[in-house]
């Protein structure tokens, strides 16, 4: 893999450039991904910065648990490459609570730490609800309702992750469509799979890789992924995904959407391995 990995795209018919894809990892310090991705002896104050040039993006899982300082984000930002992307896990005081409507102080206090000094390195914000939250029309139209559009003058990308089948409705997906919040697709048995846009680009996070494989997924699957991947670019709906609404026959051809793609679960060790090859596969 070149030192510098650059957002893959792929072209497509004139007049609908495709969005841009970009692939990652959930977090930086893991200690397993210091014998099989950093080179031995970085320093751990280093892996950022190491990460960032092997990967297009990267999810922040140091937010959900606390709140960061503004310097921090701001490290993080002076550390990684031009056109790298860092996604923020949004707190879990935020969103593992009772009553999701009343969240407000909570929300308003992380959106103000300072994410704004990410620059244009803000990637979107994931709100991971609890596996135990069910889908309630009324409460969660509130809870929408309290994410703020923008940060400053940045505009913000806010993504839901719904852990519960409940939520896997049609009034699921047009709550969510009046918001323009995206909802997170997954190839996790454990949780709602289903790829119905509800937003302008699209959100994955993979679970699936296996320890037994040296790319994590076979090879054979992230060639798919990688064509599924170059589909959402392209504003399609790629076939073979789980859906709650079937596409329309006669549907309007969606716009070209921005694409993240994170390998986050299963045998976490083999996570930057799968994330460097489906970046191969689509610079290819």
């Amino acid at each position: 893999m070149p030192s510098s990995a650059t957002a893959a795209r792929r072209p497509t018919p004139p007049g609908a450039q495709p969005g841009t894809v970009r692939v990652g990892i959930g977090g930086w310090t893991y200690a397993d991904w210091r014998d099989n991705f950093y080179p031995a002896g970085l320093p751990h104050d280093r892996e950022l910065g190491y990460a960032s040039r092997q990967l297009t993006a990267i999810e922040v899982n140091g937010t959900y648990y606390r709140t960061q300082a503004p310097a921090t984000f701001a490290k993080w930002r002076d550390e990684t490459p031009e056109g790298f992307v860092l996604a923020l896990k949004a707190p879990r005081v935020a969103t593992n609570r009772r009553v999701l409507a009343e969240a407000g102080p909570s929300i308003e206090r992380f959106v103000g730490s300072g994410i704004a000094e990410l620059g244009d390195k803000l990637g979107p914000i994931l709100w991971q609800f609890a596996p135990t939250k069910r889908f309630d029309p009324e409460e969660l139209d509130a809870f929408l309702a309290l994410l703020p559009p923008r940060v400053g003058e940045r505009p913000l990308r806010h993504v839901l992750e719904v852990r519960h089948p409940s939520f896997m409705t049609p009034e699921y997906l047009s709550l969510a469509r009046r918001h323009g919040a995206v909802t997170v697709f997954t190839d996790s048995t454990q949780h709602p799979s289903f790829a119905d846009a509800t937003g302008g680009f699209v959100y994955a996070r993979l679970m699936g890789a296996q320890a037994d494989q040296p790319e994590g997924y076979a090879p054979r699957d992230l060639e798919r992924w990688a064509e599924v991947a170059r589909r959402w670019a392209r504003g399609e709906a790629p076939p073979g995904l789980p859906l709650v609404e079937p596409p329309a026959p006669d549907a309007t051809p969606a716009a070209p959407r921005d694409v993240f793609v994170f390998f986050i679960d299963g045998a976490k060790e083999r996570a930057p391995a799968a994330a460097m090859g489906l970046l191969r596969r689509l610079q290819a």
